[in-house]
C-alpha cells in the first residue's frame, strides 16, 4: 500500500451503500490527468464520516482532492491487453467547495472582499539602480 495524494474531477456522481454492519460508506471515481495528457480513473472508497460526507457532497465533474491509502493493480480488458487499476482508501477529501465554506466560516457570515493586486515596492538603490554593462 502507498499513501497517496490524488487529484482530479470526479466522473459520475458518488453513491452511498451500508455496509454488512449497516454503517455507510462511499465509492467515487477520480478522473486524474497524467502528465502525457492522458487520463487514469481512480476508485475511491471512504469508510469515515468526514471523507463519506464530502465525497457525497460532490457532483460529476468537481475538482477533488483525495489523499489515502493507495493500492496499484492491472486489469485485462475486452481485447486482453492489461491496464492499470488505482484504488484508493479516502482518509481526507477536499475539494473548492469545502475550501470556500471553511475561510467563509472563519471570517464570519459575510464572504471576504476580493485584494488587491499586489504593488511592486519602491526602492532607493543609491544610485546603483543603472543599466548592467556586459
Amino acid at each position: 500500500m502507498i499513501d497517496a495524494l490524488i487529484q482530479g474531477r470526479i466522473h459520475g456522481q458518488p453513491t452511498q451503500r451500508n455496509g454488512k454492519n449497516g454503517k455507510p460508506f462511499a465509492l467515487a471515481k477520480v478522473r486524474a490527468p497524467t502528465t502525457d495528457g492522458e487520463s487514469q480513473f481512480v476508485s475511491v472508497i471512504a469508510f469515515d464520516d468526514a471523507p463519506v460526507t464530502a465525497l457525497l457532497g460532490l457532483g460529476d465533474g468537481d475538482a477533488v482532492a483525495v489523499a489515502g491509502t493507495l493500492k496499484v493493480g492491472t486489469w485485462q480488458d475486452r481485447e486482453g491487453a492489461h491496464r492499470p487499476s488505482l484504488d484508493l482508501v479516502a482518509h481526507q477529501v477536499l475539494s473548492l467547495y469545502a475550501v470556500r465554506h471553511k475561510r467563509t466560516a472563519s471570517q464570519g457570515e459575510a464572504p471576504a472582499a476580493p485584494r488587491p493586486a499586489p504593488t511592486r515596492p519602491q526602492h532607493d538603490h543609491g544610485g546603483m539602480d543603472g543599466e548592467i554593462p556586459f
